[in-house]
């Protein structure tokens, strides 16, 4: 056994570059099919929503390390593509916050006052222009704590890469705790890493929903 050195440290928390990539492409992508899936399940298309209803409740259904798994795993014994650790985890992640997101979205777009859909529609304008210039807007200052807190979330679920290999900060610390042989130490110091990416926003997430009233205006 050897102790602990600046070189070890240095590895976990440079190790945070990669987790914070893997975060930031995971909510990029995730957006992208959260806002479709909220789209969908708000539409007066009566196919459109049940599509959006079951990949909802298809994605929420299956555990995220299963997911993680069947793709990882899964692609080259039932398709024969290899996929590296990196991509895996994005495509595993994204899926699941497209789910998670889609909900948070729809919820923030149907709590807009329904005099706030009877005004726009007497105005004669279409619905996407409705959408645009009056729905979402409201919709966006409603949905923002709630999608920073989900941030904090995604952010520690980033962890689960690890386990197909992506050296990650869980991954990094493996990895030293294994050549140390200090994992109380070591684990400590990557606990903190996370304190320090999820605590700036954990707080920001309380002071938007203070800032725009959430709660109050149910």
């Amino acid at each position: 056994m050897r102790g602990l050195s600046l070189h070890d440290v240095w590895m976990i928390v440079s190790a945070l570059r990669w987790t914070l990539l893997l975060a930031l492409c995971t909510f990029a992508c995730g957006a992208v099919i959260g806002l479709l899936v909220a789209m969908a399940r708000t539409s007066h298309q009566r196919g459109l929503r049940a599509v959006a209803w079951f990949y909802v409740e298809l994605i929420q259904g299956i555990p995220l390390l299963g997911m993680l798994f069947l793709l990882f795993f899964g692609m080259p014994v039932f398709l024969g593509i290899d996929v590296s650790s990196f991509t895996a985890a994005l495509v595993a992640f994204s899926l699941s916050a497209g789910a998670f997101l889609g909900e948070i979205w729809r919820g923030s777009i149907v709590a807009v006052p329904q005099g706030q859909w009877e005004a726009s529609l007497s105005l004669g304008i279409s619905r996407l222009q409705m959408l645009r210039t009056v729905i979402l807007p409201q919709a966006l200052r409603l949905s923002l704590p709630p999608t920073v807190g989900f941030s904090v979330q995604l952010i520690k679920n980033t962890s689960l890469a690890a386990l197909v290999g992506f050296v990650e900060l869980t991954r990094s610390g493996q990895i030293v705790s294994g050549s140390t042989l200090q994992p109380l130490l070591i684990y400590l110091l990557v606990a903190l890493c996370y304190f320090a990416l999820c605590f700036p926003l954990a707080r920001l997430s309380l002071h938007l929903e203070a800032r725009f009233h959430v709660a109050g205006r149910h």
